[in-house]
Formats: structure tokens, C-alpha cells, sequence
């Protein structure tokens, strides 16, 4: 749906984004991690047309015109409202900068106050939401004039919990009507809702991939096991084993080099006349690959 080539922002002698290419297909749904200072934000604002880039270009395929903000749905990392206007007054005027029809834009405010639980206060003064709330106000402005491509900057790093969970709901859904852009520091997050991920450090993109992907391409197999006796060294002699770490007497957790050992595990435990309690094969998390990425 979108390519990106070559994509550069630089100020004065910073280079916030360094020449970074990846496409965006369409119907999917992919997270943009990476520290504070990445460029992830800058990223976000050169693709939503907010910001010129120093160099690159940006692509919609099927569309000629060089202004394809119309296209794009974007919610700031910290939006901001008019406080003395309602949600309806809000988004009255967001979808008349919007160009949505006429003839369209009551019904398109009632269904998307509907969609953001925002109905029942929609008379009411923005000034006096709580920040989940505004947050949801700001999402129904990026989703009233249905853009093929929604754009969310770090769309619930500043919410609480129940917040936090209120947004991600309403994420998920949007995601069989439109496709999805969104940044976060937090890891759960995206691998509670996307199936791409896109990693960025000091403004490279380090990772381009489906989580699936990043998780088989930096997955290590560790096993965990307890022992009734003591379990002693010989593990450390055995030449599959890549690294033990022994939490106590009787436990450990050893990194192996070869998945097709852990039956030979297993053998060489029993030959050193050791009764196993407990054994479980661990499995990276998305926080351990994208540690193994920023080390790269």
C-alpha cells in the first residue's frame, strides 16, 4: 500500500532518521519500537505529512497526487482539544478541515463517538475529560474520515491501566477496517495487537519483519529443571550445552546450541542418577529478541 524509500530527516548535525526503506501492506497491523530518541516520532510525522524529509520518498500506490494526507488518520502522541468545545463540536470541525461530505459527516460523528464509547458525553466540555478520555476523543478524530492508513504516536503511553486497555480494544477492532501504524516502548502492547514489527535505533531501522519471524530468528532454547539431589557440574562438561545458570542447588537453567539434544538431556540426567521435579522448555520473549536486536 505504501513504500518508503530512503526515508531521511536530518537538523543542523543530527540525523533523527537515516535513510530508512520498508513497506506497509495493506491490512496490517505493525508496531514501531525502539528507545526514547530512536526517531520514531519523526518517522511517524514525515509519514502523516507533518514534516518534510531531508531526503527519501514517500509512495502510495494507485495515487498520483503529491498531498496524500487525505489518506491518513494520525493521533499525536499527546493530542491536544479546544477545552471549551464538546466531543461533537470537536469533531464537527475536524471533519469539516477533513473534507468529509456534508451529507456524511453527522452520521460519521455519531458512529465514531459510538465506536469510542464517547456517545453518552458528547454535549459535555472536553476540558473536564480525563486523559483516557481524551485520548479516545483523539482516536475518533483520526478515524472520522475513514483513512486507508491510521497513524498512532505512542497512543496509550500515558494512560492507566484501564485506559491503556480501553485503547488497545479499540486497536484491535479497526484492525479488519484499515491498516495500522503505531509506535510504543512498551512490548506487550504490540504483541497484544500487530503482526509486524519495524525497529528503529539511533534513526536505523534495525528489524523489519512479522513477530513470528523476529521471535524464530532470535529465539535461543533454554530448559529449566529441578533435581531432587543437588545437580552438581556435570552439565557444564556436556558439549551442546551453551550456558548454565543455577538459581539454587537443585535448579538450573541452561542454554542449549542444538534443539535436537534435549532427549540426550534428558539421558545424560538420569545416567548421573539424578531425580528430575521439574523440567520446562523456556521460550523467548518479544522483550529478549528486542534486546538481542538493539545489542546488534
Amino acid at each position: 500500500m505504501v513504500s518508503i524509500n530512503g526515508l531521511s530527516k536530518t537538523y543542523k548535525e543530527h540525523k533523527a532518521v537515516n535513510s530508512i526503506s520498508f513497506d506497509i501492506e495493506k491490512g496490517r497491523c505493525i508496531a514501531l519500537l525502539g528507545p526514547n530518541g530512536a526517531g520514531k516520532t519523526t518517522t511517524l510525522q514525515m509519514l502523516a505529512g507533518l514534516l518534510t524529509p531531508t531526503s527519501g520518498s514517500i509512495e502510495f500506490a494507485g495515487y498520483e497526487k503529491k498531498d496524500y494526507r487525505p489518506l491518513i488518520g494520525f493521533l499525536p502522541q499527546h493530542p491536544s482539544f479546544f477545552n471549551w468545545m464538546t466531543p461533537r463540536e470537536f469533531l464537527q470541525f475536524a471533519g469539516e478541515l477533513s473534507d468529509v461530505p456534508k451529507k456524511q459527516l453527522n452520521a460519521r460523528i455519531e458512529e465514531t463517538l459510538a465506536f469510542v464509547s464517547l456517545q453518552d458525553v458528547k454535549n459535555k466540555k472536553i476540558g473536564g475529560f480525563s486523559g483516557g478520555m481524551k485520548q479516545r476523543l483523539g482516536l475518533a478524530q483520526a478515524l472520522l474520515h475513514e483513512p486507508e492508513l491510521l497513524i498512532l504516536d505512542e497512543p496509550v503511553s500515558a494512560l492507566d491501566p484501564t485506559g491503556r486497555r480501553d485503547v488497545l480494544e479499540l486497536i484491535d477492532q479497526l484492525k479488519s477496517k484499515m491498516t495500522i501504524l503505531f509506535s510504543t516502548h512498551i512490548l506487550h502492547d504490540a504483541e497484544q495487537v500487530c503482526e509486524e514489527i519495524l525497529m528503529l535505533k539511533d534513526g536505523e531501522l534495525k528489524w523489519n519483519g512479522t513477530l513470528e519471524a523476529l521471535k524464530v530468528e532470535f529465539d535461543s532454547l533454554a530448559i529449566k529443571l529441578q533435581t531432587q539431589e543437588p545437580i552438581g557440574t556435570f552439565l557444564e562438561q556436556l558439549d551442546y550445552v551453551e550456558d548454565v545458570k543455577y538459581n539454587d542447588l537443585t535448579t538450573a537453567t541452561i542454554a542449549l546450541s542444538d534443539l535436537s539434544k534435549t532427549n540426550e538431556l534428558l539421558q545424560e540426567i538420569i545416567r548421573q542418577n539424578t531425580t528430575l521435579v521439574h523440567y520446562e522448555m523456556l521460550q523467548d520473549s518479544l522483550e529478549d529478541a528486542y534486546m538481542k536486536v538493539m545489542e546488534r
